[in-house]
């Protein structure tokens, strides 16, 4: 299941002075709200996220490389399929035929099996 999470904009934010001076207070927050905005000068520097959370994005993370890699094993495999269809002996000279029809049928085209 996907993490859901609040943009940058929507999260709580503390800045870093607070963070140092009120680790508890913080840390409370972080456990209430799920993810707090540490900020520095007004700009977001970083984001504090519980444990389970942190976990629940590596999940996601893991399975998205595995479904990616999964993705492109199986555009291996067809490549390969193909690759090997033309490195047949005789693949060459139908390629050169084709080429060489231009377009123009051998033979008049069947429709369907009953035809």
């Amino acid at each position: 299941m996907a993490a859901v999470l609040p943009s940058l904009d929507e999260l709580p934010r503390q800045n870093a002075s607070q963070v140092k001076n009120r680790w508890g207070d913080v840390v409370r927050q972080v456990q209430k709200s799920g993810s707090v905005a540490v900020t520095n000068h007004s700009t977001v520097e970083m984001v504090l996220l519980t444990a389970a959370t942190y976990n629940q994005l590596v999940e996601d993370a893991q399975a998205l490389k595995a479904r990616e890699q999964s993705v492109l094993d199986e555009l291996a495999r067809r490549f390969d399929e193909r690759l090997g269809v033309l490195q047949q002996p005789g693949a060459a000279g139908r390629a050169a035929d084709l080429f060489a029809a231009k377009g123009r049928l051998g033979r008049r085209p069947k429709a369907g099996d009953s035809f």
